[in-house]
């Protein structure tokens, strides 16, 4: 009789998802947002995602082929999210050549220098956009006015060296209300010469392409929740501290403070915390901890947006507390299977 017992690590339990399924689950989820960015913008925001998905799995596959020398997993969506990602932070009127130059960066130093997916510690899409956004503050910050689908044609004279749409630009409504208070003009008047609360809720403002649209990236939260790929606990956790420090500071002074459903409304914090702050890899493991890391890029969103140099300040508050996570999952370990207290 054949006595020998096979043992195998951990975990025995399989969920039914893959990492692939995972993946083109969030980028079916980015769908809405996509859509009404294609609507505001016109087909520049096509040709910016697709140069951008291309780019970074052609370069985590360069990467993985010949320096690396290990199986490529380009086909588990990881680079196409990626990349994804990468273009909705970038403002519609980019030259390519930085958007290539982004997602270099963000596959090749974020994902590819750790040793690829499962091993990065800071969210990949982020590392390209605050490479960009310091190296390139002109260009990234060059931000178009939207005008609807039928107004703004690609301009293909030289892509590589020219922006793409001839397009009115204009700043955020996080940078007009950053301006206008540094010259200490009310925020009543600021706020007046804004799009409305309704108008930003459906993306008619300035900003990058996928941050412009809330109530679609609100959309996208509801099919990642359905389909269980996150829970509510790090965005709904973000959006509730927001909310809780800029009502305070509105409350104590609403002249120079602007309402928490501002805040909620513009910039990246949408984008943010539904799509970035819930990465696998780059967030805590348990709910306890999940909930420390999303009050803590709430505060500093929110430290960032009101006494920093920039206006907007999301992507810096998630880079931070993803170097927080090891820290985070030390103190809040989950029980392990079998376990007593």
């Amino acid at each position: 009789m054949n006595k020998t017992i096979t043992i195998s690590p951990s975990p025995h339990l399989h969920s039914g998802q893959s990492t692939s399924g995972l993946m083109y689950n969030v980028l079916i989820a980015l769908i809405p947002a996509f859509a009404v960015s294609v609507w505001m913008f016109g087909w520049g925001v096509i040709i910016i995602t697709g140069v951008a998905v291309v780019s970074s799995m052609l370069f985590e596959f360069l990467i993985q082929k010949f320096l690396l020398k290990k199986e490529l997993s380009i086909t588990d969506g990881s680079a196409a999210l990626t990349g994804v990602l990468i273009a909705f932070c970038l403002p519609v009127n980019i030259p390519l050549w930085l958007v290539i130059l982004g997602s270099l960066i963000a596959i090749g130093v974020g994902k590819m220098t750790f040793g690829g997916l499962g091993n990065n510690p800071f969210n990949p899409a982020l590392v390209g956009r605050v490479f960009l956004f310091i190296s390139f503050p002109v260009q990234m910050t060059s931000w178009p006015v939207p005008k609807g689908f039928d107004t703004l044609i690609p301009k293909f004279m030289s892509p590589f060296s020219q922006d793409i749409l001839d397009a009115t630009t204009g700043a955020t409504p996080l940078g007009i209300v950053k301006e206008g208070m540094r010259v200490s003009e009310g925020m009543d008047n600021i706020l007046a010469n804004l799009p409305s609360g309704m108008e930003m809720l459906y993306g008619k403002m300035g900003g990058s392409m996928g941050e412009i649209a809330a109530l679609a990236l609100l959309i996208g939260l509801a099919y990642l929740l359905i389909t269980k790929v996150i829970t509510w606990h790090i965005p709904v956790t973000i959006m509730l501290t927001v909310t809780v420090f800029t009502g305070i500071l509105w409350l104590a002074n609403p002249i120079a403070n602007a309402n928490p459903v501002f805040h909620l409304l513009t910039g990246g914090l949408m984008l943010g915390a539904i799509f970035m702050a819930t990465d696998y890899v780059t967030s805590p493991m348990t709910s306890m901890g999940m909930i420390i890391y999303a009050v803590g890029i709430g505060m500093l969103t929110v430290i960032i947006r009101r006494f920093g140099a920039y206006p907007e300040g999301v992507q810096f508050a998630i880079l931070i507390m993803n170097a927080f996570v090891p820290l985070i999952n030390s103190y809040f370990k989950p029980k392990r299977f079998g376990h007593k207290k």
